[in-house]
């Protein structure tokens, strides 16, 4: 028999060897190294070609911290006696239920040298023309089809006969879709208060904002159209190609767009514009005409907080040093079940810098802040800012509709208290309504949370200050 010895060495000779373990070179390294640079590095570039950004522009705002978290919110306006200047008069039709007025703008579209109201009601689907005839008197009537949800109506003489269109956006619906329900509307007015409706864009992401412009300086009214959408929104313009047919220009593709205001910002002749973005963006570009319709996005900020709750903008020299400055509200709460305020809602301004640099300014917190407006309330030279409120505590009498942020001439504001009532305010104007200098103020109702009034579907606030 054989010995262990040999039996040891029998197996040993018949056992399988391992395999050398092979170090990794530099190919392999080079390669993995793509891997973990690479997906960063597309989805910059992804989201660049989103935002209509260049890639080295995206890389700079993220270093330089253009998204940033404003200290503001720490911080609180002081508190004032409350104003008794502005009274308010509902106007136009009563509400047979609880009103879902998206907007109201102020335009004389009859041209009879008193200014009227228009609403974009999402209850009837209609678009409502308060036409104040003769001064002071305000009387209601339905202009064009039914459109489902209108969401912002603007007067603009797109044929140039010389009377004002009405530029409707049309979200389809209100509540969060991804369907391609949005349109573009324009009502033509045809003369005796009859108007014809021809739809220039639709089957988009639901429609929030169209204003209309010459962007291409060519003599005609272009449109630049906003689209909300659920997550799949998008920003363009349409150039009049005439005889209403519009060429579709898209620039942006980021959801939760909410207004896109034309305006010569870097004073250079054309017509630039403006436009905020929601959603988990809450960014705020400005687009620069380059005196062709050919516009270059510039982020000029944006907040790093998700839930920001960004809710409208409006353009306004507020300082009055003959720049553009943007004023600001973040106050939606309409991703929240029930909706409810946060405790960084409020009301700021971003102050022109010159060459698109702005710099963010607070001006006092506001529950909830949903619009806000500038004008000389008080008539004492600066510019104060009037803010609505949609989304607050409304079971709680205490809590604010509308409040005024007086300035002190300085830029620093007084938060005054103006109203409780009617609440789940959503949009306000400002313009003098009466001819007596002053500036008086408009607001709509957009119920979509309890406790639910029939009250305070439009209502008109004169101005009392002496």
């Amino acid at each position: 028999m054989p010995d262990e010895r040999s039996r040891e060495k029998k197996r040993s000779a018949t056992r399988p060897k391992a395999v050398p373990r092979k170090r990794l070179g530099w190919l392999h390294w080079m390669m993995i190294a793509a891997v973990l640079l690479g997906i960063p590095a597309a989805v910059l570039v992804y989201q660049a070609h989103r935002s209509g950004l260049s890639a080295s522009q995206m890389l700079s705002h993220i270093f330089r911290g253009a998204r940033s978290e404003p200290a503001s919110h720490e911080e609180g306006a002081r508190r004032g006696a409350r104003v008794t200047e502005l009274t308010a008069h509902s106007v136009g039709f009563p509400a047979s239920e609880s009103p879902r007025i998206a907007s109201v703008t102020i335009a004389d579209l009859d041209r009879d040298s008193l200014l009227d109201f228009l609403v974009c009601d999402m209850q009837a689907n209609r678009i409502g023309w308060i036409r104040q005839s003769p001064a002071g008197v305000y009387t209601e009537k339905w202009v064009g089809p039914v459109l489902p949800a209108p969401a912002r109506v603007d007067a603009s003489d797109v044929d140039a006969d010389g009377d004002f269109d009405l530029l409707v956006a049309v979200m389809g619906q209100v509540f969060p879709s991804n369907d391609k329900i949005g349109s573009v509307v324009i009502l033509e007015n045809k003369g005796g208060d009859q108007f014809v409706p021809h739809t220039v864009l639709d089957r988009v992401a639901r429609v929030t904002d169209v204003r209309g412009a010459d962007f291409d300086g060519d003599g005609d009214t272009d449109l630049v159209v906003g689209q909300f959408g659920y997550d799949d929104g998008e920003t363009r313009w349409l150039e009049n190609n005439g005889n209403w047919n519009f060429r579709s220009h898209l620039l942006q593709s980021l959801s939760g767009v909410i207004h896109t205001i034309p305006e010569d910002i870097d004073k250079d002749g054309d017509l630039d514009f403006v436009s905020l973005v929601s959603q988990e963006w809450e960014e705020i570009y400005l687009f620069e005409n380059g005196g062709r319709g050919n516009f270059e996005p510039h982020l000029v900020w944006g907040s790093a907080n998700e839930d920001y709750g960004s809710s409208g903008i409006r353009l306004t020299d507020l300082d009055r040093d003959g720049l553009t400055d943007i004023l600001y509200t973040n106050g939606d709460a309409f991703d929240y079940l029930p909706p409810r305020p946060r405790p960084w809602h409020s009301v700021q301004w971003l102050q022109n810098k010159g060459n698109f640099t702005f710099e963010h300014r607070p001006i006092g917190q506001f529950e909830g802040a949903s619009g806000a407006v500038a004008a000389d309330v008080d008539r004492d030279g600066d510019m104060d800012v009037v803010a609505v409120s949609c989304y607050n505590f409304w079971e709680k009498p205490e809590s604010q509709s509308i409040v005024l942020f007086e300035n002190d001439g300085k830029m620093a504001f007084t938060e005054r208290d103006v109203a409780h009532s009617p609440t789940h305010l959503i949009t306000v104007e400002t313009a003098d309504m009466n001819n007596d200098g002053k500036p008086d103020f408009v607001t709509g109702r957009m119920n979509v949370y309890p406790p639910f009034s029939t009250d305070g579907r439009v209502v008109l606030w004169l101005n009392g200050w002496k």
